[in-house]
């Protein structure tokens, strides 16, 4: 998959197709380079292994998919970059992906002015589907739950599930992701009787964390939260542990297997929100799928299933349009009601975000190095 990584500034992709006509041009952004490659290049894979079958069973409409691939490089400016190619000159009827709620941000304007509609995987911030004055963007949408609930469920667990009572957090400073999961928590948890002793920053760049791990040390805290993702996320385990700060850590979505390489054993005692549970038995066959497709282990699985979920609700959505007209395919999208896909039932709300997602807790387990199943939190009976 490095390989994809490296050469995929373009990759225009169209499978062995048995379905006939004009294909059905559908974008893919994907982070395949850049901080964020690991998930990028776990989309990708899932990205096509779905295109394939859909091929392979006929198509959409009778039509082949052709999957045009760009690499936005984890920046802002090439994911709107790519999203302008990919409405402009590679016409197409949607664009699927990234990850990376800044990256999703950027480029909304785009398509809402192309009139071409965003499927996005798992960026959480609110911002990818409203703008800023809580109007919906009309042409975004999104598979995934939010930071306002990711925020609840981490100081739910923290404080009802864990019995923490002060907690330290470390932030990544102009990154919307984190910035903002860290205040839903912060409320959140002070709503629930704790208080945060400690809120440091780290600027994008950074691989040095010392400062701010010596600062949150002194506060003398009971739990680390750590709300942000990328490669800065287990080098901040790493280096937390390396400091003698052997205390929980509890953190986002950001989790993925790639941490294991950097951080080693220092994650254990760690705990994340996800969209999924590696381990369930449902998920079983996309995995074993996945395996045999790419000759290797699903690693990025949140990034994996949801991006093969939004290839199957895009092709859900052009078949109940009739059409792979753009605007009537966004319509569509936004109509989706209990449509049935691999890791949830999806019914989109008001704000092109899916209605009461469930959200997994999972805890990190050196022996194995897995991320393993701790508990389902469930919208609708949590306490909240």
């Amino acid at each position: 998959m490095k390989q994809l990584a490296a050469l995929c500034v373009l990759v225009l992709m169209w499978f062995a197709l048995p379905a006939a006509g004009m294909p059905i041009r559908v974008g893919e952004i994907a982070t395949l380079t850049g901080d964020y490659e690991a998930y990028g290049t776990a989309e990708a894979a899932s990205v096509a292994m779905a295109v394939e079958e859909i091929n392979a069973a006929g198509g959409i409409l009778g039509r082949p998919i052709e999957l045009v691939l760009r690499d936005c490089r984890t920046l802002q400016e090439e994911t709107v970059n790519a999203a302008r190619q990919l409405v402009a000159e590679d016409k197409v009827t949607a664009v699927i992906g990234p990850s990376g709620s800044n990256l999703c941000i950027a480029a909304a304007p785009v398509f809402a002015e192309s009139r071409v509609p965003h499927i996005t995987t798992l960026p959480t911030n609110p911002l990818v589907t409203t703008d800023e004055n809580g109007k919906v963007r009309p042409y975004s949408f999104r598979i995934s739950f939010l930071d306002p609930y990711q925020g609840l469920v981490m100081a739910w667990f923290a404080v009802k599930e864990m019995g923490f009572k002060k907690a330290a957090l470390l932030c990544e400073a102009q990154n919307e992701y984190s910035r903002d999961l860290r205040g839903f928590f912060i409320e959140n948890f002070k709503k629930y009787g704790g208080t945060v002793v400690a809120v440091e920053a780290f600027e994008s760049s950074a691989n040095d964390f010392s400062p701010q791990l010596a600062a949150i040390k002194e506060s003398e805290p009971d739990v680390l939260v750590f709300p942000f993702m990328g490669r800065s996320l287990p080098l901040a385990v790493r280096q937390a542990r390396e400091m003698g700060l052997s205390l929980p850590i509890v953190g986002g979505d950001g989790y993925g297997n790639f941490m294991w390489e950097t951080a080693g054993t220092a994650l254990g005692n760690t705990y994340w929100v996800s969209h999924v549970d590696r381990y369930d038995p449902v998920l079983k066959p996309f995995f074993d799928k996945y395996e045999t497709r790419t000759g290797s282990e699903c690693r990025e699985f949140m990034n994996a299933v949801a991006a093969y979920d939004c290839v199957y609700w895009l092709k859900d959505a052009i078949e109940r349009a009739g059409t792979d007209d753009p605007v009537k395919v966004r319509d569509a999208l936004e109509a989706t009601r209990d449509l049935k896909l691999t890791h949830a039932v999806l019914t989109m709300d008001e704000f092109h975000n899916p209605r009461g997602k469930d959200a997994v807790i999972l805890f990190c387990d050196p022996a194995q190095k897995k991320a393993l199943f701790f508990k389902k939190f469930r919208p609708q009976e949590q306490v909240q």
